[in-house]
This record gives C-alpha cells, structure tokens and sequence, in this order.
C-alpha cells in the first residue's frame, strides 16, 4: 500500500476575508493524498518578485503561477476519465474543448500560444467572483456558455491539453479581476503559522512533496516511462539481468534523501540505498538495484520494495510495491 503523506502545515478553516465570499469544495473528484490517486503539485505563487514560493513559504509553485494544480498520478490515469467537478455554484461564462491532448514540449510551444489553458472553462459566481478549469481532456467539457450549475457538477475530465507537462487540473480563483490563493486570501505572509482564514469549505491537508509512485523493472526506466505509468513490473523472469526498484516523487528540498529497499520473500534485505536529493524539484525519479552478473540469483516468489521520503532525519512520505520473480 502506498502510504500517506505527511501533514506540513494544518489549514484554517476560519471566516474567509472578503464580506461577499465564496466557499470552495474540492475541484476533482479524488482522494488527495490517500493512495497517491492524485496530490496538489502547484500552489499560487505568493512571491511578487522574480522568484517563487506558495502560501507556507516553501517551492512548491513557480514564478507568476496563479492557480492550484490537482495532479493525477501519471499520464495512465487519464483514461479513468477523473472527473472535474464546479468549486462552487454560478453561470458558465465560456468553454473550449477541442484541444488535443499531449504533452507540452517545445516542438508544440507554437500550437499552444494563446491557447495554454488548454480545455476548459470559467464560471461566474456573482460579486465579481470566478474560477477558471484548465487543461481538461479534449471532447470531455459537458457544460456550455449561459449554463447554470451547483457546486459539485460534473463540468468534464482532467487531462492533458494547453501548456502543461503533467495530467492535472488548475484552478484560478480571481475577484474583481485579481487572483486569489485560496488558501490564503488575504495574501499576507505568515510562513511558519497556517493562514488565519481560507476559502474553502473543508481546506485539502497541505502536502510537503511525497512519494507519487513506485515500482519494479529489469533495468533502469526511461523518465518518460515512469511519467506515462508504464515503467513498472508486476513479474519478472528470475533470468532477468537486474531487479531495479524505482521512486517517483514531488516537491524535493535541498538535504531531502530518497531511502531504497527491496526484500526477498524471505524478509531478507537484498539491497538498500540512500539517495541525497540536492536541490529543489517539482517533479523527478530516482532508481537502483541488483545486478545478476551473469548468474540468475533470484529465487521465485514475491519481492518487496519500500521507498522513503525524507526531511530533517523524517519520513515524510513512503511506498511499498510487489514484484513477483517466476521461473
């Protein structure tokens, strides 16, 4: 089972800031953080200057960023069709939904300009209020301009459409024009002290970074691999070269360490490392294991792998995975 990931910081449910609020609910339909279905990556960047950082102070965000991305866990998971559900009631003031799906790379930078939010849509809440859906999945949008809606409504699917390199919802909040971090709408810096008031109805836990994914492979896999929900292994030959076990993972500081282990059906530890993670990074992979060196050593039967997040001497974040060797 993959575990849950720590909590950082504990978010305010107090009275929002502004007389004439909105509540929010949750924008996707998905367990955030139980399993790893799907995690915040980004928040709004709270840095008006040329750097970035989100509402707590720390990296998980990028400079001018104006929404909360609801990542998925990997491009596979698109075709569960992940529903995007309207943060709160209003009028749909407009929609696209003809965008392909893929990711964003320099060769489709081109096709993408003036068209970055992908699919999509706003919707109108009153009182100068709105919220805008991006990069939802081509052919998926339900909903049409002049539309009403509750909170809740199904509006389409996360995907993968405009400028994006990840499957995942964004969410802006805008009012009279002006974005608005929903977790810290007043926009004052507290850093070490959770926000005082929030928009939303139940605030999502914040989530320092954590382990996405993991799994095994009979060689080092291709980072697009891991990205696209293929890189993993649910049985290998007991000829195999090497049994290599992979993490993925989100929002790594400078001093964070990935911790490695793989167990035989016995119990016993066949190989173990600690990866020391020196800078900051949205998203990436680390991956180790044993070679055979021309002799088959595994024995048949079911080989564990445990990766571990860490910060400041403490698990943070960890997941467990399943090989089964045959012969």
């Amino acid at each position: 089972m993959r575990g849950a990931i720590a909590v950082a910081t504990a978010v305010s449910c107090a009275s929002p800031v502004f007389a004439q609020d909105i509540r929010l609910s949750i924008p996707i339909a998905c367990n955030l953080g139980e399993d790893q279905p799907c995690f915040i990556q980004n928040y709004v960047d709270a840095d008006p200057g040329p750097g970035y950082t989100d509402f707590t102070c720390q990296p998980l965000s990028y400079n001018g960023h104006k929404g909360t991305d609801f990542a998925l866990r990997s491009e596979a998971d698109l075709a569960r069709d992940v529903p995007v559900l309207a943060a709160a009631a209003g009028v749909v003031k407009g929609t696209r939904n003809t965008i392909i799906d893929r990711l964003y790379t320099p060769e489709t930078a081109a096709a993408a300009k003036g068209k970055e939010c992908g699919n999509g849509l706003v919707i109108d809440h009153g009182d100068g209020w709105e919220t805008q859906y991006c990069h939802m999945k081509q052919g998926s949008v339900r909903v049409k301009t002049g539309d009403r809606i509750a909170a809740g409504d199904i509006l389409g699917a996360v995907g993968l459409s405009g400028k994006t390199q990840f499957p995942h919802l964004h969410l802006s909040v805008r009012h009279n024009g002006k974005t608005i971090d929903p977790f810290n709408p007043s926009g004052q810096k507290t850093c070490q002290v959770a926000p005082s008031e929030t928009l939303w109805s139940t605030p999502p836990t914040y989530q320092a970074g954590g382990v996405i994914d993991a799994g095994f492979a009979a060689e080092i896999p291709d980072y697009s691999t891991v990205k696209s929900g293929t890189a993993g292994s649910e049985t290998l030959p007991a000829t195999s070269s090497a049994l290599v076990l992979w993490g993925y993972a989100f929002g790594s500081r400078t001093g964070d360490t990935l911790v490695m282990e793989i167990r035989d059906n016995s119990g016993n530890v066949v190989f173990e490392n600690t990866v020391e993670l020196t800078k900051a990074q949205a998203q990436f992979f680390r991956a180790g294991g044993r070679r055979t060196q021309g002799a088959a050593w595994f024995q048949p039967g079911t080989y564990t792998g445990t990766v571990q997040m860490m910060r400041n001497g403490a698990v943070i974040s960890d997941t467990t995975t399943t090989v089964t060797i045959i012969e």
